[in-house]
């Protein structure tokens, strides 16, 4: 492909499918710089190939000054090295990359790091699913040492792909300070941190009730977790099951009661927790059991063969079931916070492979489920079993092997939080901290406020390995270090027991990991440098940070919490949380519905062919199982039965940015993608209509300035008016992260009134005899586009870059518009479109519509004299914008239409009156029927207003100001259809 973007500069031709195409994007004929035809973004985004990103060259840049050489630093939440982005990722690299670019743009020192995660338990189960579909190997059959082989394998295959991605999209980031969270930076950073928490008190290890995947065989944080509500009897499957299990199903179990013939009914969703129960607890209040009360009763375990007691709790829910529950504490953290209160024994059930243990008579040995049934038959021949009801329930599903998470308690290492998260609310009330939207605010607190001492080790191989030994001496004793490494832990040990011999302790490093949000909980001060070096003000503490708010308390929280028991100081000053990406129907993107869009979707496009192949490949991989393979080529063909269209990457930047991101669901749509690539069709054409007006009336590489005031016609200063007032709306709109304000302001400033109206208006004057008007229309021109083209560069950076370099004038870059901006005119000329639209709506609802083949000739009367003096002023402009052949202006309304046979008429204002007479077109009865469809929807805006001003909780509640607004606007409309009717008699 060869492009010249100026004189001088040529691009690489490239191949595809064996053939050497060749397009000219820009091309010089003679002095004259040609675009394309059409936009194209293929090739305007050509670079994204080679993993160039889109930068104006440094004479197009604004200049500004040096005062506002501030920092501005970001740092990209790490995409894991699991597969492709996503469109999750997508919203977020966009959002990041306008800010940097906005900033930029202020004169600010941008830094934006980038960096990937290791993601311990996803990627770990994306390389099991592939080594045992491709190889029909397990990890434990590979061994450690060859599985983390594999694992590092895949991550190396992956990231080249995802940092190529992230530079397709345009992202400015510093890559020379790219980092990885298993790094050799981020593994000093991991020890480091875990040692200081560690001596001072914060880490510590426990035995206690954690989140476990009976499939991973490791403990899980609550963001793996997925609670899916279950209504009444469902079969799902199980992985390590061959049939489906049922749930959502409550089963009724009576206890003896000893030394009598009364029996205590408790309800349970798991039956074969009833193995490990210690007690029946009942409220002390509850008038069923007030009997029992004051006395030792104990009850008859059937299974276990041995009394557990019936005891009064005030925690227990009486209105539930029966007013008994069951106390399993250790698979339940409700009782096992009773267990310790009344000092019961706990008795574990299940193992780490979901297996019930030994000492379970029949059921030692069997699968959970299987064990369940199994209980249940047992029960039943006991006579024990009161009912099996339909239950509505959550079903905690562990969301990367969606096995059923159960409570396990296990040896685990775990982070005080509660010191360190009410630093992180006094943050917040004091101001130091802020988060926008506002509105989590209050879930920030609740969750802070509550928050649970953190586990952070995993059972897991990939991963930072846990800096913690155990040393073992005098036969049996055993004592926990944390240490940077078995020399540090020899030596804290020696310091510790002084009376141990060297040589008799042994020390062993944990074989466990830490989590994952651990490790990236460190980011913003290990990404630059800590604790090697103190970081820089420059890199340190960031700007902002911003991410999804489905991660506001296992990333962002802890981010806060870590970097200020780290460092001393907040890790950022500010958090903006953005939504979660869904579909058009407001469904989130997810494998099973087939409704996943990638970006690369998007910008390249896929026929439907195309996205089955994509799933099918997914499928032959092991990343989609045979059922979701089936879901997700339904869902294609239901939702993308004509595949996806190309947009390009500046069209999926500007989409994404065109929503509320603080929304907490952000709605996708293609064809939205789609209509934005036409929008950027309409920019490209209004650029070439520019460059060929410049180079025809002498103005040389848009040199020329903007003239002063004064001397510009009123169109021009209308557009200067409404270019002002956009990029006053755009600063407004980055100032309060309200992206798709700025979005629309530009959108409406391109599309409505530079290309609609100003552009057309224009073309009166571009003519040899007019050649001094044409030449300040060029200049308009030219700086219009310029300026609108540097407010889009945030979100087209390929498009920006590719036009201004054809317009731009550095001198122009440095004007203030605000100097331009004149609300008075702007009304003004609003009043004068306003009309001209009306004419172009009554020439097109006419049947047959009225052409310029029918040599159409518009009559106004105004009755206000300002504006009958702005209408004749701009006789020329109504004349090219309504696409009439002439214009003529009455001065008072008996001589409307005198002498003229009207095959429209209506009244557009209540001050205004319009007629359109069209030669070889006689008046018909569609005239009436075309009057007759205006006097409707006046009527409807009417009775509308009339319905809302009667409300008498309007009258109450509306301001003044309100009530007078919405009055003069009814007085208007009925003006109007008066005026509409005395036309139509």
């Amino acid at each position: 492909m060869l492009r010249f973007l100026r004189p001088g500069t040529v691009r690489t031709s490239w191949t595809s499918c064996g053939r050497t195409v060749t397009y000219i994007i820009a091309r010089e004929h003679g002095s004259k710089r040609v675009l394309a035809p059409a936009y194209k973004p293929t090739l305007v985004e050509s670079d994204c190939r080679s993993g160039n990103v889109p930068q104006l060259p440094t004479e197009y840049a604004p200049r500004q000054s040096p005062n506002a050489a501030k920092p501005f630093n970001l740092l990209l939440p790490p995409p894991n090295v699991t597969g492709d982005l996503h469109l999750g990722h997508a919203l977020t690299c966009t959002i990041q990359d306008a800010l940097v670019r906005r900033a930029q743009q202020a004169g600010h020192r941008a830094t934006w790091i980038p960096g990937m995660d290791h993601a311990g338990i996803a990627t770990q189960v994306v390389v099991e699913k592939r080594l045992l579909k491709e190889r029909n190997l397990t990890r434990h059959k590979l061994g450690r040492e060859r599985f983390l082989e594999e694992v590092m394998r895949w991550k190396v295959e992956k990231e080249e792909g995802i940092r190529l991605a992230l530079k397709k999209m345009g992202c400015s980031m510093d890559w020379s300070r790219e980092y990885f969270t298993m790094d050799q930076q981020q593994s000093v950073a991991v020890k480091e941190a875990f040692v200081q928490l560690f001596d001072k008190g914060l880490v510590y290890r426990d035995r206690s009730l954690v989140n476990w995947c009976c499939t991973l065989e490791s403990a899980i944080s609550d963001v793996e977790v997925e609670n899916v509500e279950i209504a009444g009897p469902t079969e799902l499957p199980v992985p390590g099951y061959e049939k489906h299990v049922t749930f959502g199903r409550l089963v009724d179990i009576a206890y003896k009661v000893q030394g009598s013939t009364e029996e205590i009914v408790v309800s349970t969703t798991r039956p074969e927790t009833f193995l490990g129960d210690v007690a029946v607890a009942v409220h002390p209040e509850d008038g069923r059991y007030s009997h029992l009360r004051g006395k030792a009763t104990f009850l008859w375990h059937p299974v276990r063969k041995e009394e557990i007691p019936l005891i009064f709790d005030s925690a227990v829910d009486r209105a539930f079931g029966t007013g008994a529950v069951k106390i399993t504490p250790a698979h339940d953290r409700f009782d096992f916070e009773m267990a310790r209160r009344h000092q019961l024994a706990t008795i574990e059930v299940i193992d780490e492979r979901g297996i019930v243990r030994e000492h379970f008579g029949p059921f030692t040995g069997l699968p959970r489920y299987v064990a369940r049934e199994a209980l249940l038959d047992y029960l039943a021949r006991l006579s024990l079993v009161r009912g099996v009801r339909p239950h509505t329930m959550l079903l905690p599903r562990c969301s990367r092997t969606k096995d059923v998470v159960e409570l396990l308690l296990r040896p685990q290492w775990f982070i005080r939080c509660r010191e360190m998260a009410q630093r992180a609310v006094e943050a917040v009330q004091r101001g130091n901290l802020e988060l926008v939207p506002k509105t989590f605010e209050r879930e920030w607190f609740r969750w802070l406020e509550n928050c649970h001492d953190w586990c952070i080790s995993r059972q897991l191989w990939w991963g930072h390995r846990i800096p913690a030994y155990r040393a073992r001496y005098d036969q049996g004793k055993e004592r926990w270090l944390a240490a940077r490494s078995v020399d540090e832990a020899r030596e804290k040990f020696n310091t510790l027991q002084p009376n141990v011999p060297p040589d008799a302790v042994s020390f062993e490093q944990d074989h466990d990991v830490l989590d994952t949000w651990f490790s990236s909980g460190l980011l913003p001060f290990s990404a630059t440098g800590w604790p090697k070096q103190l970081a820089s003000p420059d890199h340190y503490p960031l700007q902002l940070m911003e991410t999804g708010h489905d991660i506001l308390f296992f990333w962002v929280a802890r981010m806060v919490m870590l970097g200020q028991k780290l460092t001393g100081e907040l890790p950022f000053g500010k958090i903006l949380l953005h939504g979660i990406i869904c579909d058009e129907s407001g469904r989130k993107m997810s494998k099973s519905l087939g409704n996943v869009i990638k970006p690369d979707h998007v910008i390249r496009g896929r026929s439907l062919e195309e996205l089955q192949r994509e799933a099918e490949e997914s499928h032959r991989q092991g990343v989609l199982s045979d059922r979701e393979l089936e879901k997700s080529i339904a869902g294609q063909r239901k939702m993308f039965p004509s595949g996806i269209p190309e947009c390009g990457i500046d069209a999926l930047r500007f989409t994404l940015c065109s929503s509320n991101v603080k929304n907490h669901f952000i709605h996708f749509n293609v064809q939205e993608a789609h209509t934005n690539k036409l929008f950027f069709n309409k920019l490209w054409q209004a650029t070439r209509y520019t460059l060929g007006c410049v180079e025809r009336f002498g103005v040389k590489d848009g040199s020329v300035a903007v003239p002063s005031v004064d001397r510009l016609p009123l169109m021009d200063r209308w557009i200067l008016s409404r270019l002002g007032s956009t990029v006053r709306q755009c600063g407004e709109a980055f100032e309060a992260y309200n992206f798709h304000l700025a979005t629309a302001a530009l959108r409406t400033f391109f599309y409505s009134n530079f290309c609609d109206v100003y552009l057309e208006t224009t073309k009166i004057n571009m003519k040899p005899d007019s050649a001094p008007v044409a030449a300040m229309h060029c200049a308009v021109l030219t700086h219009c586009l310029t300026v609108g083209l540097h407010q889009m560069e945030p979100f087209t950076p390929y498009l920006s870059r590719e036009l201004i370099v054809h317009l731009a004038s550095p001198a122009s870059l440095s004007v203030s518009n605000d100097r331009w901006i004149d609300p008075a005119l702007e009304e003004s000329v609003d009043r004068l479109l306003h009309i001209c639209q009306h004419v172009r709506q009554s020439k097109t609802t006419y049947n047959p519509p009225i052409v310029r083949k029918h040599n159409p000739i518009v009559h106004i009367h105004a009755k206000d004299g300002e504006l009958a003096r702005l209408l004749q002023a701009e006789q020329e402009t109504i004349q090219q914008l309504t696409h009439c052949n002439g214009v003529v202006f009455h001065r008072d309304e008996a001589s409307f239409g005198m002498g003229e046979q009207f095959v429209m008429k209506c009244a557009p204002t209540h001050d205004c009156l319009i007629g359109i007479v069209a030669e070889s077109m006689s008046v018909t009865p569609e005239q009436g029927a075309a009057s007759s469809k205006m006097l409707a929807k006046l009527d409807a805006e009417i009775e509308k207003l009339l319905k809302t001003i009667g409300n008498e909780g309007y009258r109450r509640s509306a301001s003044e100001s309100v009530q007078k607004r919405h009055q003069q606007r009814l007085n208007q409309l009925q003006q109007q259809k008066e005026e509409l009717l005395k036309l139509s008699t």
